[in-house]
């Protein structure tokens, strides 16, 4: 078994003319995946930042209606859409969306509006009633049936009414650093959209 890997990692099961070619295009295949993943950021996707979300700009209402909630200054994109039972199913979760979503972008298959999936219904819902437990203790009592989401009554928290790409003002609109800028921060207006002096909230401690 360590013969054949050995083999396999100086390309000796392959014939020595053919060995500078494919050094070649296993050097390029690497290069051209390391710059991929430069150019989209993929390291911010470890992270718990809400401007995270905008590297596609699809998200970008969605991240001004959160920003302009009462939301915004407790919890983060993170806290309500990604489970938080345990460390493997948060980023296993994350990893799953997180590459659903690509593919979407990437093949421009997201509709006008976006809507949360069948997945992530029962994911946003136990975080809202996670945060808001001594709040939805008797209201649970009262909807024991189960058919009711919180999002039912709630219907413009925190993202709005008005959900569409289209909906949010051109000024308010983030945008992202220069690709070569890999230390540079997202604007909303020409701004950093977050305040020094925020109270942390949940993602911050």
């Amino acid at each position: 078994m360590l013969s054949w890997l050995r083999d396999l990692l100086v390309l000796r099961i392959v014939s020595a003319r053919w060995r500078m070619p494919c050094f070649l295009a296993l050097g390029m295949a690497a290069g051209a995946g390391l710059f991929t993943a430069y150019i989209s950021r993929a390291a911010s996707y470890l992270s718990d930042s809400p401007e995270t979300c905008v590297n596609c700009h699809v998200m970008n209402t969605h991240y001004v209606t959160w920003r302009h909630s009462s939301h915004a200054r407790v919890a983060t994109c993170n806290d309500c859409h990604v489970p938080h039972t345990d460390v493997f199913s948060h980023y296993a979760f994350k990893a799953r969306d997180g590459l659903w979503h690509s593919t979407v972008f990437t093949m421009r298959w997201e509709p006008e509006v976006i809507r949360l999936s069948a997945k992530a219904v029962p994911v946003v819902e136990e975080n809202c009633r996670r945060c808001h437990e001594a709040l939805v203790h008797e209201t649970t009592l009262a909807t024991a049936d189960g058919d009711r989401r919180c999002w039912d009554c709630h219907r413009d928290v925190p993202h709005g009414t008005v959900r569409s790409q289209s909906a949010g003002p051109a000024v308010f609109r983030p945008s992202l650093p220069a690709w070569n800028d890999p230390w540079g921060k997202v604007r909303v207006g020409g701004r950093l959209p977050v305040p020094e002096d925020r109270p942390a909230g949940k993602a911050d401690r």
